[in-house]
């Protein structure tokens, strides 16, 4: 997203406007990438770490809600843009909820909780349907956009809903599936943003990664960091249950 579609002849306060929301969609995706790399080094459970996911999920907010809200009205028109829509809506679901997993306490489930089911249903019903329909149009396309590119969000959405009625039929999470179930929603929030800047923003990335495949490390990085995490949280023994 780099220019919003305002009329040439619009008053002032609208083009402050469209510039302010422009300079917080791209301001939230940087500082969210930074931070949210501090917090993939910084060591689990300190301070620090907390401040950097604070300020990850605030900063995510602010891009996600910006991109999913305005990407409709950018030039290329609704169809064009609808991967940005999705994927914006996605980020919120899942960041949201990887924030708020950490912040009640062991065993507890709120009723956001059991509404934010509801939205990442939404996200898989709404990618299979794209897919249909991309796959059976003349053009073999949504807008420009092919079936393809509705997959992740087909895939991601179906198991965080998976997960979220799991959640709500045990009544809540504890333990290591609780900070797993933290951990994954956040790294795959963070690779919505790198994925965002390094494919959908080329002209902001340094010439020499162009065409080469140095510009998959920020995005696949985070995936494989919390590869090695959920192992950790898994089998390590930090997060077992201490004996009755």
């Amino acid at each position: 997203m780099t220019i919003l579609a305002v009329a040439p002849d619009a008053p002032w306060y609208i083009k402050a406007g469209a510039d302010s929301l422009l300079l917080l969609h791209i301001g939230g995706g940087t500082v969210g990438m930074i931070s949210g790399t501090a917090a993939l080094v910084l060591r689990k459970g300190s301070r620090a770490h907390g401040v950097a996911g604070t300020v990850f999920f605030i900063a995510m907010l602010c891009m996600a809600g910006v991109g999913a809200t305005v990407s409709p009205f950018l030039p290329g028109g609704v169809l064009h843009e609808l991967p940005n829509v999705i994927a914006g809506i996605m980020t919120l679901y899942l960041i949201t909820t990887g924030w708020l997993t950490v912040k009640r306490k062991d065993g507890g489930i709120g009723t956001f909780e059991k509404g934010a089911f509801f939205a990442a249903l939404l996200v898989f019903v709404t990618g299979v349907m794209f897919i249909l329909i991309a796959t059976s149009s003349p053009t073999g396309t949504i807008g420009d956009t092919p079936p393809e590119a509705f997959f992740v969000f087909t895939l991601v959405g179906g198991i965080a809903a998976a997960s979220d009625l799991k959640v709500i039929w045990q009544g809540g999470i504890a333990g290591a599936p609780r900070i797993a179930r933290h951990l994954w929603r956040m790294c795959v929030g963070l690779t919505i943003a790198t994925g965002s800047f390094f494919f959908g923003q080329p002209k902001f990335v340094p010439a020499f990664l162009h065409g080469t495949m140095l510009v998959f490390v920020p995005v696949v990085a985070p995936l494989l960091v919390m590869g090695y995490w959920l192992v950790r949280v898994r089998f390590g023994r930090r997060f077992r249950p201490a004996p009755a």
